[in-house]
């Protein structure tokens, strides 16, 4: 039996990590020092669309791509840009914040309500095609 429910990881990353609106990340979205990180799956890019310039870095890679020791590591990840965190709803994206600013990384945040608020507040979109 678990003894922490996916509720209650969430609740307690927004506590600790910055949360911003989606219409305050339409705002930044042409700020140099600020980089969108998109950690859906790809499937999902492809079937709902995608921010215009955000570092596409899936969940499950995300830790891999950020350490520096890792064999995985993206040099994206070692600049001093602001890294601001998305999925579909944001969930994800509020535990992967978390994690990566317990690893170090800063300065981040992630969006309230994912790309789903993005799309809703009228924030750019693409059509993303399969490679």
């Amino acid at each position: 039996m678990i003894t922490k429910g996916i509720k209650e990881l969430c609740d307690e990353a927004e506590k600790e990590v910055q949360t911003i609106k989606a219409s305050e990340a339409i705002k930044l979205y042409d700020n140099n020092e600020i980089q969108l990180v998109d950690i859906r799956d790809i499937r999902e890019l492809w079937r709902e669309g995608a921010i215009p310039g955000a570092h596409h870095a899936p969940r499950g890679m995300l830790e891999f791509w950020i350490d520096p020791d890792s064999p995985y590591h993206k040099e994206k990840f070692a600049t001093n840009e602001k890294f601001v965190f998305f999925c579909a709803g944001g969930l994800r994206s509020a535990l992967a914040t978390k994690t990566v600013q317990d690893m170090g990384l800063k300065p981040v945040a992630h969006i309230a309500g994912g790309f789903e608020a993005w799309r809703e507040a009228g924030g750019a979109i693409e059509i993303k095609e399969k490679k």
